[in-house]
């Protein structure tokens, strides 16, 4: 029961703010609900999903409680459990294991496996391209690829950085900096130089995929709201036999300069429809990160669309130019045309 509840009841108390209109009490090890048939349905449900994901040995938490709630109180019929989703381990290093937090997530995860060009919409913190590395760093262990190829534009996000020293590679550097991060949660520090090194991964900004043809790898395309429809054409056409692609990126969040349109907002309106490719969204409630985050997320959506609504008020409210009726074309002066020979 500690862990059923938490520590000091934690978690009771989560499940009783999220059920505010059922009466939870528990004694010894009985807990009872009462109230709306409805409701009491959802929480006998919650406790199964709770003791089916505690019995794989692995714990809960007050988020995943929290999302556990979300889960059941999606009219979707076609949803999985909470405890598939929570129970679907991708990778395990070092003593941690990753795996989908939320709904989207899990239907993101299987489209990976299901497609072979995937896009991974959503703002930042969703785990777009966390789970992409880790099903990545899956399909090399499994050997199902022989290679990872990580890629993003190198684009100033806001600010100008000038000229920074050093070599090519030392340039690039901070533009592939999360790439990297991301590669050392996932595997043996130790192992990447060696494996980087063999090309069995490479990490390279976007221009470098040009003129390629990229065969049995897993490509991975990070930020690619900041990339051009020709860029983003470049790059979808590199794809080669049995390799996958996983492009991901936020539209909210676009760097390019002025007047330039993203090829990851164009692309959704070409490739919506082709066959064996699939737009996988994520929202400000997949965010994986602090409360605060997607609290964030959602306060600059209802910004823009604010800012949206202005710049359409005024252009309706804007009078139309009356046009010159029959008594001003009788007054209108006459023009008289001489002919001269």
């Amino acid at each position: 029961m500690v862990t059923l509840l938490g520590t000091a009841d934690s978690l009771l108390r989560v499940i009783e703010q999220g059920f505010p209109a059922a009466d939870i009490h528990v004694r010894g090890n009985e807990v009872t609900a009462t109230g709306v048939r409805a409701e009491v349905a959802l929480v006998q449900r919650l406790f199964n999903e709770m003791m089916l994901v505690l019995r794989t040995g692995q714990p809960l938490t007050e988020d995943s409680v929290e999302r556990s709630i979300a889960m059941l109180r999606s009219q979707d019929p076609d949803s999985p459990a909470p405890s598939q989703v929570f129970t679907a381990n991708i990778l395990s290093n070092r003593g941690r294991t990753i795996r989908p937090k939320t709904l989207n997530q899990q239907r993101y995860v299987e489209a990976i496996d299901r497609h072979t060009i995937v896009f991974g919409l959503g703002p930042a913190g969703t785990g777009k391209t966390y789970l992409a590395m880790a099903k990545a760093v899956q399909a090399l262990q499994a050997k199902e690829v022989n290679r990872i190829i990580l890629t993003r534009p190198a684009v100033e996000a806001g600010e100008r950085l000038g000229f920074l020293p050093g070599t090519l590679y030392e340039k690039i550097d901070p533009y592939l900096r999360p790439l990297y991060d991301a590669l050392h949660d996932m595997m043996d520090p130790d192992s990447i130089p060696r494996l980087m090194a063999a090309g069995t991964i490479e990490v390279a900004p976007l221009a470098y995929m040009r003129g390629r043809t990229l065969n049995d790898a897993f490509i991975i395309l990070d930020e690619a709201q900041n990339t051009s429809p020709e860029q983003m054409k470049m790059f979808l056409t590199r794809l080669g036999f049995n390799s996958r692609v996983v492009v991901t990126g936020d539209t909210s969040q676009i760097d390019l300069p002025g007047g330039t349109r993203s090829g990851l907002k164009v692309v959704q309106e070409i490739l919506a429809d082709v066959p064996d490719i699939h737009f996988s969204v994520l929202t400000s409630t997949d965010v994986v990160r602090h409360k605060l985050v997607g609290r964030i997320v959602d306060a600059y959506e209802r910004w823009d669309a604010r800012q949206e609504a202005d710049e359409v008020a005024p252009a309706a409210r804007k009078p139309a130019q009356r046009r010159p009726g029959k008594a001003s074309a009788l007054r209108a002066p006459r023009q008289s045309h001489r002919t001269e020979s």
